[in-house]
């Protein structure tokens, strides 16, 4: 299996599919392609009818969408085990995967990942009530599965969710005492841990995501 991947400081969507994937040691070929070149969208025609990553192609299977990566390596290649065996959990995660993934666009747009920087940002109001309904979701999950991952084991829900919780670093959001403690699980997962190491030596600088002053 190939997964084509953007820059690992600012890429928050390739994340969420090599997260997954790396976590669970499914084994497939990187490819890192530089975000806003030339080459970028070149080499993504030659496989894909959208130009975007995370993307994987696996045997005859082209897959462009970082949730649908995710769905589809559960399904493939994990028994289901991404997502909890609870029917009613299982439900709610899905839920909680497709409002980051349809949602946040304040957070999302306001505060793009950028690993190697510490900013400040002065936030609208519309990513102010972003990042309370994450603070909430983190804090309600922490107080059924406290100093866990969001239902307890680890799922595509976190793989979904940890580009946020880098934002919330980068940008030093303060946030509840609950929703700090999941933030710091996560933060000490050693497969993200490889991730953040592995942005911490790009040096390619794209401008649209340098948000905020440095602090």
């Amino acid at each position: 299996m190939q997964l084509f991947i953007g820059n690992k400081n600012y890429s928050s969507w390739s994340l969420r599919a090599w997260y997954l994937m790396s976590k669970f040691d499914v084994k497939f070929d990187e490819t890192l392609l530089a975000l806003d070149t030339t080459d970028f969208y070149d080499e993504l025609e030659k496989h894909f009818s959208v130009q975007k990553v995370p993307a994987i192609i696996d045997g005859d299977l082209a897959v462009w969408d970082s949730l649908a990566i995710n769905e589809y390596i559960n399904d493939a290649y994990l028994s289901g085990s991404a997502l909890p065996k609870d029917l009613k959990q299982r439900a709610k995660a899905r839920a909680l995967s497709a409002e980051m993934h349809a949602g946040f666009m304040g957070v999302r747009s306001e505060m793009p990942m950028n690993i190697r920087a510490t900013r400040h940002v002065d936030l609208s109001a519309t990513a102010l009530k972003d990042i309370a309904r994450i603070d909430e979701i983190f804090s309600q999950q922490q107080s059924e599965f406290p100093n866990a991952w969001l239902f307890g084991e680890f799922s595509i829900a976190d793989a979904m969710y940890a580009p946020i919780v880098l934002r919330f670093k980068t940008y030093q959001i303060n946030l509840s005492a609950a929703a700090q403690a999941y933030c710091e699980h996560v933060l000490k997962c050693p497969v993200l841990q490889t991730w953040i190491t592995q942005a911490l030596t790009e040096t390619a600088i794209v401008q649209e995501d340098e948000a905020g002053v440095e602090v």
